[in-house]
Parts: C-alpha cells; sequence; structure tokens
C-alpha cells in the first residue's frame, strides 16, 4: 500500500470516547417523552437526537499517533465480552439535582455487565489514560447546565419522567471522535466491533 503523507489536520489530537449506540426507536420513544421539557432556558444546552449514546469511557485529546493503539485495545475488550439486553432507566442530574451540570438517562446495569466493560477498557488503556476515580454511570446526556442550577426548579418534572424503555440489545462497541463547534458537538463513528462470545 503506498504512504500517504499526513495533512496539518490528521496531526490535531483527536477528542475519543468508546461508547454504546442506542436503537433508533429507543431514541424516537425517548425523544417524545422529553419533548415537553426541552424548550429553550438559558445556559441548558439540550443534546440532539441524533447524537444521542451511552458513553463507557471518555478518552479525550488524543495523539493521532496512538489511535492505533486505542484500536487495538478496544477490539480486544469487545472480543472477550458477550452481546446482553439493557433498557433506559429514569432521568438523574451529575453531580446532584441540587446543583446539577449534566441531566441525564440512566442505562440499566442490573448485572454489572456495562461497568465490567468499563472496567476492562480502564484496564486495557491503563497506559495510556487515567480511570476516573468515580465508579461508572452508565448514561445518556440529555442536557448540560452552565451555570450549575437546581433542576427541579429549571426544568420541573423532568426527574419523574417515564423513560423507562423495552430492553434493547448491547451487541457492539463505537469509537467515536467528537468535534465541537459553535452549534455544540457532532460525533463521529471512526469504528465498531461486535462483541464477541464472552467468558
Amino acid at each position: 500500500m503506498p504512504s500517504r503523507a499526513r495533512t496539518s489536520s490528521e496531526e490535531k489530537p483527536l477528542r475519543l470516547f468508546v461508547a454504546i449506540d442506542l436503537p433508533e426507536d429507543v431514541k424516537s420513544r425517548l425523544d417524545e417523552v422529553i419533548a415537553s421539557f426541552r424548550r429553550p432556558i438559558p445556559g441548558v444546552r439540550w443534546t440532539r437526537v441524533e447524537g444521542w449514546h451511552a458513553t463507557l469511557k471518555f478518552l479525550g485529546r488524543t495523539p493521532p499517533g496512538i489511535v492505533e493503539d486505542v484500536r487495538l485495545a478496544v477490539a480486544s475488550v469487545a472480543a472477550g465480552n458477550g452481546a446482553f439486553d439493557t433498557r433506559l432507566s429514569g432521568v438523574g442530574a451529575f453531580p446532584t439535582p441540587r446543583r446539577a451540570r449534566v441531566l441525564w438517562v440512566g442505562i440499566a446495569d442490573e448485572e454489572r455487565r456495562l461497568a465490567r466493560i468499563s472496567r476492562l477498557l480502564d484496564e486495557a488503556l491503563a497506559a495510556r489514560y487515567v480511570a476516573e476515580k468515580r465508579g461508572p454511570k452508565p448514561h445518556l446526556t440529555l442536557a448540560r447546565l452552565d451555570p450549575p442550577r437546581e433542576v427541579r426548579d429549571l426544568i420541573p418534572g423532568v426527574l419523574e419522567a417515564r423513560t423507562d424503555s423495552a430492553s434493547f440489545p448491547v451487541d457492539r462497541l463505537v469509537l467515536y471522535a467528537s468535534h465541537l463547534s459553535p452549534r455544540g458537538a457532532s460525533y463521529e463513528a471512526l469504528e465498531r466491533w461486535s462483541l464477541g462470545p464472552g467468558v
């Protein structure tokens, strides 16, 4: 294969994360449930439906030269974990509803399958990235608040929204690049790996 000169844009760090995708029907139903709350509010940035995903490992700024190492690590974790079912659960806020910075919908993980994958990603990528101190909390981000606010006063009723979904399969991991712009973040899937037979 002929070599290809790198352009200056290829040399820029990539903002990467590993996630799972949600089926379109699950996203559509959640969109219907959240629609009545999603109004323009100063300091609240609602995420776009087409970008909804559940992050398992945020990598952040990554030099292009180590992306192949990241790919190999994620591929290894995917191959060692079998597919399973999960569902959306209730609405919550980080760090707390009283001083919310992030409004989210949880991803059920009673059997700790997502937590296990997150831990294995931490271990596989430990040479390059620091693991988060807090334990994994699988979630889908609905909105970001700046400055942090009491979410019950700001968006009444949202924490009680019935966001539980039917079960859906988790059968692959996705490596995403996040591109920031004045319109918000957009996400590019760099590669997807099917989950293997498990252990």
